[in-house]
């Protein structure tokens, strides 16, 4: 798993209104071709460590007051996830998803203090053996003053969130 840049192939090239970005990728061995974009859309919502649960349980109890949007409701993830075809307006909690094309979903949510988009992108790999490259971006763009308040003390949680996710979504689909 490494730090990487925006994917030139990602949907999210075309929007340059956003502030923020940021990418982490690593391969996946898919030697039958068999890992599809709607699987990794899937995984992204229910792997995890439990510790990024917390922060997001603890997020949504504090941004609640501000007015923030937050999940309504106690969430079946696993079976909300079960039935989604990872599909445009489709919602898994804060995330909606906004595009999808074979390989990428873009998933995020606009609030009035910032919007972001999450790019999930699964890409052949240039390297031999049914290798393909997971790519996880983020982008974020702020609405006013607030948002870029909210973003300060979430940036070094989000450097430590996506890569862990990543790591999880690999280990779910190449087990040791």
């Amino acid at each position: 798993m490494q730090k990487t840049s925006l994917p030139e192939i990602s949907l999210l090239q075309d929007d340059k209104t956003f502030e923020f970005i940021d990418a982490y990728k690593a391969l996946i061995d898919d030697p039958e071709n068999e890992i599809e974009i709607t699987k990794i859309c899937k995984l992204f919502f229910t792997t995890g460590p439990k510790w990024i649960e917390k922060l997001f349980a603890f997020r949504n109890n504090t941004m609640k007051v501000f007015g923030l949007k937050v999940p309504e409701g106690n969430l079946d993830k696993a079976s909300v996830v079960e039935g989604m075809k990872c599909e445009p307006g489709e919602r898994m909690g804060l995330f909606q998803i906004f595009e999808r094309n074979g390989s990428e979903i873009i998933l995020g949510e606009d609030d009035k203090h910032l919007d972001f988009r999450v790019s999930l992108l699964l890409a052949e790999s240039a390297l031999e053996g049914g290798r393909k490259e997971l790519t996880i971006s983020t982008m974020v763009k702020f609405n006013n003053v607030f948002g870029r308040l909210y973003f300060a003390p979430v940036k070094p949680f989000h450097g430590l969130v996506v890569p862990s996710m990543l790591k999880a979504i690999v280990r779910r689909v190449n087990p040791i």
